[in-house]
């Protein structure tokens, strides 16, 4: 179920003030409030738990999980290294069973791009893709779909062609954009923050941020706090989502991390461990980050 987090975490002492009013003395009451929008002070902040996985949990897990989690990811194509959606045709289920949306496209490697102009057609025949399977799996007008962004670094100029014109092209079909990137500065690559890069060349496009950090810390390894902390907590303050575990925990990042399984995957509460259900875990300022559930 939806878990709020505690506010009012940063008051300073109540000030009290005097003034006359018709020769009438009243006591008036002043509350200063001092908060800071700095990660981990966000003033009466609300955050909530959410997973990914690229295959589909089952409908018969949906009750188990949704008393931890409250949102869920649900891919519209097939999700990296898979060969087919097993997401596919559940969202009613999905929905039913009391759960937000994270929904995802998998998006394509450097090396599919080529060069900027096939980047940019690619962009907007993926758009559209993403479009057609969002209507066609009945997600409402609006919705945010996430560009899955697997490579890490500053975003070479195919790149960039290729996520803004994805990004203008969903605009255009009545969704909008976001994009699931990392959040983790690249240290082969002069410490380059990808989710930084894309969004400081973005030329006013609004996008939604997905972020990727499971280096402990600032990520709390895999866990499900009762009060989840802020995206923004992830390093990147305008980030709206924040993946701070994944399954398989990697150990070039995570290695810090607790939480985890003897086989290095994250399991949620709840599941027995037979079937083998690993997850990554997710912290968002809204239940449904998508805004994709039916109204």
């Amino acid at each position: 179920m939806p878990i709020k987090r505690d506010g009012w975490n940063r008051l300073q002492p109540l000030r009290f003030a005097s003034f006359k009013i018709d020769g009438v003395k009243s006591l008036f009451l002043i509350a200063t409030l001092a908060f800071s929008l700095s990660p981990g002070s966000l003033w009466a902040q609300s955050a909530y738990l959410g997973f990914d996985r690229n295959s589909y949990p089952g409908d018969a897990n949906l009750k188990t999980l949704h008393q931890t989690f409250s949102y869920t990811s649900y891919w519209l194509n097939n999700p990296p290294g898979e060969r087919e959606n097993s997401w596919a045709g559940h969202r009613a289920a999905v929905q039913s069973a009391g759960f937000g949306f994270l929904v995802l496209f998998n998006g394509r490697m450097y090396g599919e791009l080529k060069s900027i102009a096939n980047a940019k057609k690619l962009g907007n025949s993926d758009a559209r893709a993403s479009a057609a399977a969002a209507r066609r799996e009945g997600f409402p007008a609006h919705t945010i779909i996430f560009l899955d962004q697997e490579q890490g670094g500053r975003m070479l100029p195919a790149q960039k062609a290729y996520i803004y014109a994805w990004v203008d092209a969903v605009a255009a079909a009545g969704f909008r954009a976001g994009i699931y990137c990392s959040g983790i500065a690249a240290k082969d690559d002069n410490n380059v923050v990808t989710a930084d890069d894309i969004h400081k060349t973005a030329a006013g496009r609004h996008i939604v941020y997905w972020a990727i950090n499971d280096a402990c810390p600032p990520a709390p390894g895999c866990s499900f706090p009762a009060h989840p902390p802020s995206p923004a907590q992830s390093g990147v303050r305008f980030a709206e989502v924040w993946q701070f575990a994944q399954s398989p925990q990697r150990k070039d990042v995570a290695d810090r991390c607790l939480g985890y399984s003897r086989d290095g995957n994250c399991y949620p509460p709840g599941v027995a461990p037979a079937q083998q259900l690993h997850i990554d875990v997710n912290t968002a300022a809204t239940p449904d980050p998508s805004h994709g559930r039916s109204r």
